[in-house]
């Protein structure tokens, strides 16, 4: 039986500053007002955080890995090293189909196996449907912050992480 909780984090929109384009430079990577508060409550909690992004842009040539990395490294730095994994899928179907890609949940699996990670005591949070189907795929609770998408009343809804940590989580 699994023992730990999560929540994986989806990383534009949640973490950092949706700009509408691919961020991957530390110029561009802004975090959301009150990000690491809302990390260092669900540490305090128990809960493992775990980053789960897709970066097409990497397919599309438009940027390496490496700035993917420094990126991260830069998100770590600035929220106390609270993040205890990160995984991104560097595909898009364009260029190549896999199963990591969001909507799809192999990047929450496999950090469900590694981590050993109880889905029933885990979330998702995220700033798409696209991010509320993965969550689903891979049975955890999800919850989508910001205004990007338009909701009915049955999809728990925050204005963004630190409110979807109050609301739904730690209530």
């Amino acid at each position: 039986m699994s023992v730990n909780k999560c929540v994986f984090l989806d990383r534009d929109g949640v973490l950092n500053t949706e700009r509408g384009e691919y961020t991957f430079q530390i110029k561009d990577f802004e975090i959301i007002d009150h990000v690491k508060e809302a990390l260092e409550l669900l540490k305090e909690d128990g809960y493992l955080l775990i980053v789960i992004t897709n970066q097409a842009g990497i397919a599309k040539g438009l940027y390496k890995r490496e700035d993917v990395a420094k990126c991260h490294e830069y998100l770590q730095t600035e929220t106390g090293d609270l993040i205890d994994d990160i995984y991104f899928c560097p595909h898009h179907p364009t260029t190549t189909e896999s199963l990591l890609r969001k909507p799809d949940s192999l990047m929450i699996e496999k950090a469900m196996a590694k981590w050993d990670i109880d889905p029933d005591k885990s979330f998702l949070i995220g700033d798409s449907f696209r991010d509320l189907d993965a969550s689903e795929n891979a049975g955890v609770r999800g919850i989508l912050v910001g205004d990007k998408e338009k909701t009915n009343f049955t999809t728990s809804k925050a204005r963004n992480l630190f409110d979807a940590v109050k609301r739904y989580i730690l209530k």
